[in-house]
């Protein structure tokens, strides 16, 4: 719990350690024993049939948002599933209190068939500003935390996003098919020329934590929601990357970002990708939804 005269990033030093048992224990506890064990009733479709939650999903953000409610006070939660119920509760990231942002199962649709490849998400935000910033992938055995200002950490281990290979194409995921409208799809038609290697993504928090790694060099989305890109941001910037919205801005997790916006692994990467997602030029080659 932070102490009176504490600030903040105090806390974040003296309880990252803490918050990072909650992401553990609320995955141990509501989504793992899930996993490949979903009855149908436990699973429902929000906006359509590729838009998908489970109780996994409701049960984990239920339990991270008392627990971290309770080592914050004064703080607020901003979920994914309570915003999906309540949408004015996204306005809390516009306030003047500390913001948990909260992604339960990112990559949704793989944990609803059986894929390893998503992760528990949380964010700390204050007046639009990332602080803390916690990806767990349970399946995985992975746990990637950052505080703004004291770098990025992979199972404890310091992270370095580093620089692509000069003369290799660029490796970028972008927003998969299945979830863009026709005019998002052609805002991306930019990475499907000579020089890149396009891809649709996964989780994007797994995609964020790819880059972090250098293992991605770059992430292309049309969305703005917070708690798919609040803590990868975070860690990417933490690891020594840059982020930019197709003006050339850093992405503001309160919105009104020009979008589609990427996340690099350096500053010039950022500003490659961030070109390219302006009007196409060329013949780019047509993405599949594959």
């Amino acid at each position: 719990m932070i102490e009176e005269t504490e600030t903040i990033e105090e806390f974040l030093v003296r309880h990252s350690a803490d918050v990072e048992e909650a992401v553990r224990t609320a995955a141990a506890a509501e989504i793992m024993p899930r996993f490949r064990r979903l009855a149908e009733h436990e699973i429902d479709q929000k906006s359509g049939p590729h838009d998908l939650v489970t109780d996994a999903d409701r049960l984990a953000e239920r339990y991270l948002t008392d627990r971290l409610g309770a080592l914050l006070p004064g703080s607020v939660v901003v979920g994914e599933e309570a915003v999906h119920a309540d949408p004015a509760v996204y306005d809390a990231l516009h306030g003047d209190a500390p913001v948990w942002i909260v992604d339960p199962v990112d990559g949704t649709r793989q944990f609803v068939h059986g894929d390893p490849g998503f992760c528990t998400l949380v964010a700390l935000a204050r007046g639009g500003v990332l602080l803390g910033s916690w990806t767990y992938a349970p399946a995985l055995d992975l746990i990637a935390t950052a505080v703004r200002g004291r770098g990025a950490l992979l199972g404890g281990q310091p992270l370095r996003a580093g620089t692509p290979d000069a003369g290799r194409a660029l490796r970028v995921a972008h927003s998969h098919p299945d979830y863009t409208t026709d005019e998002q799809k052609r805002s991306l038609l930019g990475l499907y020329r000579d020089g890149v290697e396009p891809r649709a993504c996964g989780s994007a928090g797994l995609e964020y934590l790819a880059v972090a790694r250098g293992e991605l060099d770059a992430t292309a989305f049309s969305w703005e929601a917070a708690w798919d890109h609040a803590a990868g941001l975070l860690l990417v910037e933490e690891a020594g990357g840059a982020h930019l919205t197709r003006t050339g801005t850093p992405f503001r997790i309160t919105g009104g970002n020009a979008l589609p916006f990427t996340a690099a692994r350096d500053e010039r990467t950022a500003h490659r990708i961030a070109a390219l997602l302006t009007e196409p030029a060329g013949e780019p080659r047509v993405p599949s939804a594959g």
